[in-house]
């Protein structure tokens, strides 16, 4: 909802002034130096499967008592060398387990490519197979849930830039040719693996994809990532349905004229119900939905609080946090320039 300035922002045109998305917050001016954008500076980071295949041992083929000698007889096989019945191998695929203590999803790996291709979220699976042994009726089961971070990052462009008709416009600080979408795997609130999107300045998207690849290690929870084109551009609308976003190109509602930082894809807003933006007095509260959590001693799920992971893996990379606002706070607000 509410934004800073772009640290490195590449605009194809000259933006004006930035300052906070709050009256009582420092101004901050807001002047990318003019960068050549390439299809090439990408990342990918492939989800892994991780399966745990059975294997069937061979079957011993029944042994047959020689006949007798004066009197031929059927011959009767010993219990003991009786095979097994024929075995089967059944496989299922299951559901990532929801986070617990003795889940711990394996580091990301990394690789950088290029990509204008449309995005095919990845999912991470975990697969399981009944492995059978060589003794009659007995069977096992193994299987060892691993849930793996995967992000990717796509130019915007053809039809991704399609989908940006709410978000973006002739006139907006930055052209498209600047922006890059992420498709990533994050917890949700049921404890499953979840795809979601967000659309930053290409300056940035190495570094978000670092970010939320440390909150996915952390088994932080994202309620919903979507773009906020499925809001039809309204940070209202998000807000309320607890979406997490980044790039929309407008202004800050208080101050007309100015642009907000998410309108240069420098700002990423995280949980709003559960992180609201709030006034010192308690009188304005955005989304209103918010206003339970605004009590920031009680932890919640989905909750951001200083220290914790979240505000750690987004400073490491040199942004700042809103709820270390003076004047307002601002829980959900994370941006390249901290104001």
């Amino acid at each position: 909802m509410v934004a800073c300035a772009v640290l490195f922002a590449a605009c194809g045109s000259s933006p004006s002034n930035l300052a906070s998305e709050q009256g009582d917050e420092p101004s901050t001016t807001l002047s990318p130096a003019t960068t050549e954008v390439a299809a090439t500076d990408v990342t990918t980071t492939d989800v892994s499967t991780t399966s745990i295949r059975g294997t069937t041992a061979p079957t011993t083929a029944p042994a047959t008592a020689a006949p007798a000698t004066a009197v031929p007889a059927p011959a009767v096989p010993n219990n003991d060398e009786t095979a097994p019945p024929p075995s089967t191998s059944t496989a299922s695929t299951l559901d990532v387990s929801p986070p617990s203590s003795a889940l711990v999803p394996a580091a990301p790996t990394t690789a950088v490519t290029s990509s204008s291709a449309s995005p095919t979220p990845s999912t991470p699976a975990t697969e399981t197979t009944t492995t059978e042994t060589n003794t009659p009726a007995v069977s096992s089961t193994q299987a060892t849930p691993t849930a793996q971070f995967g992000a990717e990052i796509f130019t915007v462009s053809g039809p991704i830039a399609a989908r940006l008709e709410h978000s973006w416009r002739e006139g907006c600080p930055v052209p498209l040719s600047d922006l890059r979408l992420i498709t990533l795997n994050h917890w949700d609130f049921q404890g499953n693996v979840a795809s979601g999107e967000l659309i930053v300045h290409h300056d940035h998207a190495d570094d978000m994809v670092q970010v939320f690849s440390r909150l996915f290690d952390a088994e932080f929870p994202i309620e919903r990532m979507e773009l906020v084109d499925n809001f039809l551009g309204d940070d209202d609308l998000s807000m309320a349905a607890n979406n997490t976003s980044a790039f929309n190109c407008r202004e800050i509602a208080s101050r007309p004229g100015t642009w907000s930082t998410h309108a240069f894809g420098a700002a990423v807003d995280i949980n709003p119900v559960q992180n609201p933006y709030a006034t010192l007095s308690g009188d304005v509260v955005l989304p209103p939905e918010g206003a339970p959590f605004v009590d920031r001693s009680v932890r919640v799920v989905g909750g951001i609080y200083s220290g914790d992971a979240v505000t750690s893996a987004f400073a490491d990379v040199g942004w700042g946090w809103g709820g270390d606002w003076n004047s307002v706070k601002d829980w959900q607000h994370f941006s390249a320039t901290g104001g």
